[in-house]
């Protein structure tokens, strides 16, 4: 299977609660990392490297990369563009997530914050312009159904968790692991 990464693009201050959800998101339903193009935002770092830590890996974060800069660098190691939008193909009645699985490639997924520029639905930039419902929607929800979908809903096993939730029909269980030194 091929692995996805998140470009998370146009991500305001405002925003900081929302891209940590969508970092989150990305993490607990197998994307490898996310890139936060072209600012810097400590506290969504610091909270995504604290969830790492004590929840498991691997899952990278990195921020402050030009988009432009992120793209070419995927494109150059002939990695496949999502771009999840209101106006792509529909997810729910077509065959777009399987023509990007038989792509084979390694997954780009762009999603936005604010209104993304109109060069984000070219062929240069996005191989596949997908929607979840074609309605306004959370670029948080757009992403878990499409890396749901691409997955097939398998749970992801993470390394190194100090805290690990056990699944009940009700209540809650958590269980913590000593890390080894």
């Amino acid at each position: 299977m091929s692995k996805a990464v998140v470009l998370r693009w146009g991500h305001r201050h405002r925003d900081e609660r929302l891209t940590t959800h969508v970092a989150l998101t990305a993490r607990a339903l197998g994307a490898s990392g996310l890139i936060l193009t072209d600012v810097k935002d400590e506290r969504i770092k610091k909270t995504i490297d604290e969830v790492v830590s004590k929840w498991g890996g691997p899952f990278f974060f990195k921020m402050g990369v030009s988009w432009k800069a992120a793209l070419r660098d995927w494109r150059a190691k002939d990695g496949l563009v999502v771009h999840l939008t209101a106006y792509g193909e529909n997810i729910q009645v077509g065959d777009v997530i399987q023509r990007v699985k038989e792509t084979g490639k390694d997954i780009l997924v762009i999603v936005g914050s604010q209104k993304v520029p109109s060069e984000f639905f070219s062929p240069e930039i996005s191989d596949f312009n997908i929607a979840i419902g074609n309605q306004p929607h959370s670029e948080c929800a757009s992403l878990a159904v499409f890396l749901d979908r691409l997955f097939k809903g398998k749970i992801k096993k993470f390394e190194d968790a100090v805290l690990q939730i056990i699944p009940q029909k009700h209540g809650k269980k958590v269980i913590s692991k000593v890390k080894p030194k």
